[in-house]
């Protein structure tokens, strides 16, 4: 626990973490700041990893009914034919090649595809979304002192576009029930139990799960891909014994997860974390990648091992905020890196590290080159 020179506190260790995410007096909305910090996007509606209960509450419970268990247990696994024929079609694409970006020629381009066709985006709209998410995430480490102002413009002129596109496609959807996640949320067929959504809070929640979740997944396949060409034993494992790679991608999570702090949180009153006292209104910072490397918490903290057992990990939060896309996000990088273990040719890293992005929140590289064949 660290008190910063701005007021804000500081939480690193891993039974602070995960007390603090599981207490009722810790605040999502950063309106509750006694210094608040700006939210939204100009009156657009928050998505609910913003909000607090109960309206929180209410507005993921909709959302789950329609995206995993208990009400639609077969979401993930019924995607799993589609997610192995992308994988291998981008795969095959590297025949021949000698150099390979894992991020710009595999990672980054599979979870906006995977997505879009869980919301039910028409196939044609594709390449529209893909550029309108590069530009967001271009947009986010912008830095006014080194960054072209036109990359920070584009970014927000993205959010509009796909803001627009998805509201459109929500409107279209209503009397028309069909399979996407868009359609089941414009015509939810349980308002008795709490309500439906809004045309704005379905678009929302789309954008969080196209935005968040591509991250979260492009950060987990590219930190996963590099951590087995830094273990290259544990990667000729995953190629001899696929079922490895459930037990290695919670380890990735815990290891080198692709979030690594929780930026804000606010505290509703005055609580108390271990021996300090940290005021109503503060700003709190959760580190999890440290909380997950506490060593009072794991053995061998800073060692990859991909049969660790006991492996409540913190990649992917903890709480009633605990990641929304985390099953999907599990299974897409299972399938990618099995993939990848198989079929790629003696790859090795071109440069290591590699050239990382600038933010301290979302961890990965910005580009991992690597090699295959003999060389």
């Amino acid at each position: 626990m660290a008190r910063q020179e701005d007021g804000s506190y500081v939480i690193s260790t891993y039974r602070a973490i995960t007390d603090v995410l599981n207490d009722p007096h810790l605040s999502s909305d950063v309106r509750n700041l006694s210094r608040p910090m700006p939210s939204g996007e100009g009156g657009v509606p928050l998505s609910f990893i913003h909000m607090d209960p109960p309206e929180h509450d209410r507005l993921r419970r909709m959302a789950m009914r329609h995206f995993g268990p208990p009400h639609t247990p077969g979401l993930v696994t019924g995607l799993e034919g589609d997610l192995t024929a992308t994988v291998g079609s981008v795969i095959d694409g590297f025949t021949g090649k000698e150099r390979i970006d894992v991020v710009d020629d595999f990672a980054s381009p599979l979870p906006v595809t995977v997505i879009c066709h869980l919301l039910g985006v028409p196939r044609e709209d594709g390449p529209r979304f893909h550029l309108w998410v590069n530009d967001i995430m271009n947009s986010i480490d912008y830095d006014p002192r080194t960054d072209p102002k036109e990359r920070l413009e584009k970014g927000v002129q993205a959010r509009k576009d796909l803001r627009q596109c998805l509201g459109e496609l929500v409107q279209r959807r209503h009397g028309r029930p069909g399979d996407g996640l868009l359609s089941r949320l414009a015509n939810d067929d349980e308002p008795d139990v709490d309500g439906r959504m809004t045309d704005a809070e379905i678009v929302a929640t789309a954008k969080l799960l196209l935005i968040a979740g591509h991250e979260t997944t492009v950060n987990l396949i590219t930190n996963g891909m590099l951590t087995l060409l830094r273990h290259p034993q544990v990667l000729r494992r995953l190629r001899d014994e696929p079922d490895l790679v459930v037990p290695l991608v919670e380890e990735l999570l815990r290891y080198e997860p692709p979030v690594q702090i929780i930026p804000w949180r606010a505290a509703y009153s005055d609580i108390t974390v271990g021996d300090t006292v940290i005021p109503k209104g503060s700003r709190i910072t959760l580190m999890l990648a440290s909380g997950s490397r506490d060593p009072d918490r794991f053995h061998d903290p800073d060692r990859f091992d991909p049969d660790r057992t006991d492996n409540q990990h913190l990649g992917f939060g903890s709480g009633i905020h605990a990641c929304f896309g985390g099953p999907l996000a599990r299974r897409e990088t299972q399938i990618a890196l099995t993939e990848l273990a198989r079929r790629l040719d003696h790859p090795r890293l071109v440069t290591d590290p590699p050239p990382y992005r600038p933010s301290p929140v979302l961890r990965g590289p910005i580009h991992l080159e690597i090699e295959q064949g003999d060389s």
